[in-house]
Formats: C-alpha cells, structure tokens, sequence
C-alpha cells in the first residue's frame, strides 16, 4: 500500500553513504537535498559538508542540490562548493530532478538522489525513476508544515521497516 514512498535505501546520515562503492557500481551524479539532508534547517556549510563534496569531487562525481527553498539560501548555502543548483523546485514534481540530471549530463541509470523527507525528497526521486537513498534529519527542529508530515512519514516508514525485516 505504502510502497510508492519505499526508499531503495534508508541510512542515519547522508555522511554514511558508500560513495567509493556507488561511483564503482558506474553512479555519476548524485542530486541532493540540502536542509536535514546535508545541514540542520537555515544553517550555512559546515566543515563536515565542505569535506564531503571535496571527496565527492576527488571521486569524479557531479553534484547538485535540489531544494524547495528559495534562491537566496540555496545560493548562500552553495556558495563555498560551487556546485550546480536549483531552487524553488516544487518537489516531489518529477520536472527538476530531470532538469539537475540534464545540468550534470547524466541520466536515471547513473543518478542518485539523497533527502530527509519521503513525501518530498524520495517520492519524488521515484517518480522520476531515479535511485533514492533517505536519511534521518540531522536535526529535529523543523518548520511546521514538514513536523506535520513526520507524523505520516512515521507511519510508511514503520511498514517500510517491517517489509525489509
């Protein structure tokens, strides 16, 4: 019933991935959100982020951040990387994951997509038949309208996690 909002894969943190181990597997961009995702909500780079799209740029990987936030914090937050970016993107509506996948030159078999929020980020990223990896939020205070759907994330995630067992 809840499959549709099943993540291909569900770790604690976005700084866990195996990244050496996806770009072997012949994965080449990799689309990412940026709040709970990367920082916690509103924050600037850290040096934890700064080190990872530096070893993410080592690996050969092109990177963008896809984020419904308006331009002046995806910008700010882009700033130190440089890395491409679209803002505003209205997710889960499937129009800019195609959009970064086209800005990085790569396509559903060699993309994957990071984000905190199932019924945004990897519903989304499914849709667009892309894989998708969900990460727990870094952080728990959140805006309102995303505290709401935890609540129903909450709910998918528990059938999620009794199909894997």
């Amino acid at each position: 019933m809840f499959q549709c909002f099943f993540p291909d894969q569900y770790l604690d943190s976005a700084y866990e991935i195996d990244f050496e181990g996806l770009y072997a597997k012949g994965y080449r961009g990799l689309i990412f959100d940026i709040d709970n995702t990367l920082v916690p909500h509103g924050k600037p780079q850290d040096e934890r982020s700064l080190r990872l799209f530096a070893r993410l740029k080592n690996l050969g990987f092109q990177c963008c951040f896809l984020s419904n936030n308006q331009r002046e914090r995806v910008e700010s937050f882009n700033r130190p990387i440089k890395q491409k970016f679209i803002e505003n993107a209205h997710k889960p509506s499937v129009k800019n994951y195609n959009r970064a996948m086209k800005l990085m030159g790569t396509d559903r078999t060699n993309t994957v997509f990071i984000g905190d929020q199932l019924f945004t980020d990897i519903w989304g990223a499914k849709r667009a038949g892309i894989r998708n990896i969900l990460v727990k939020p870094i952080h728990p205070k959140e805006e309102i309208q995303i505290v709401l759907k935890r609540y129903l994330e909450k709910i998918v995630l528990h059938f999620y996690l009794k199909e894997k067992r």
